[in-house]
C-alpha cells in the first residue's frame, strides 16, 4: 500500500475530471488501474489517472489515505483524504476525500476556492445570508474561498480540486 502525505490545512476537499466523470457514466470498473504508477501527490509532468472504481472508493485500499479523527463540541468524526495530484507550483490540488457525518459552522472565510463532485451521500451548505445549497450524489458544487457558513452532512465521498492563492507548504 502507497502512502500518501498529510495536507498542510485541515480544510475538506473536492474534483471531477472529464474523463473519470466518463468512466462513471460508462460503468467502467477500473479493473486496469496500474498499481505501479507513481503514488498519488506527487507532482508530475503527465496526466494523473483515476479509475472509476478508485473514484468509488477503492483508492482508499490502492493508496493508504491520510486518516484523521476530529472532535467537536458534542460530535466526532473520522475522515479519509488520498491527494491525487498536486501541481508543480504547489497552487493546484486534487484528490479523493471520505467524511463521516458533522456539523460544521465556518466563521472565518473557507480559505480556498474549491470544486466538489460527490460520489456519495451529500452536504447542505448554508451561507452567512442563510441561503441553503444542498449537494447530493451526482452533485457538483464550486465554494469560493471568501464563503461562510454552515457545512451539514451525514457522511460524503467527493472528488476535489482546489485552487490556493499561495502555494501548499
Amino acid at each position: 500500500m502507497r502512502r500518501c502525505r498529510k495536507r498542510a490545512h485541515g480544510r475538506q476537499h473536492g474534483i471531477a475530471l472529464c474523463c473519470a466523470l466518463a468512466m462513471i457514466s460508462l460503468g467502467c470498473d477500473g479493473a486496469d488501474a496500474d498499481k505501479s504508477a507513481p503514488m498519488p501527490g506527487v507532482a508530475a509532468a503527465k496526466p494523473v489517472r483515476l479509475t472509476a472504481a478508485q473514484i468509488k472508493g477503492r483508492i482508499f485500499e490502492d493508496f493508504e489515505p491520510v486518516v484523521e479523527s476530529h472532535e467537536r463540541v458534542g460530535q466526532s468524526w473520522t475522515t479519509e483524504d488520498v491527494e491525487a495530484f498536486i501541481s508543480s507550483d504547489r497552487k493546484f490540488d486534487a484528490g479523493v476525500f471520505r467524511s463521516g457525518a458533522v456539523r460544521a459552522e465556518i466563521d472565518e472565510p473557507y480559505g480556498v476556492d474549491e470544486f466538489m463532485y460527490f460520489i456519495e451521500g451529500g452536504v447542505t451548505l448554508t451561507s452567512a445570508d442563510g441561503s441553503e445549497t444542498v449537494i447530493r450524489a451526482g452533485d457538483a458544487v464550486m465554494i469560493p474561498r471568501e464563503w461562510r457558513g454552515v457545512w451539514d452532512t451525514d457522511g460524503y465521498l467527493k472528488i476535489y480540486v482546489i485552487h490556493y492563492q499561495t502555494p501548499l507548504e
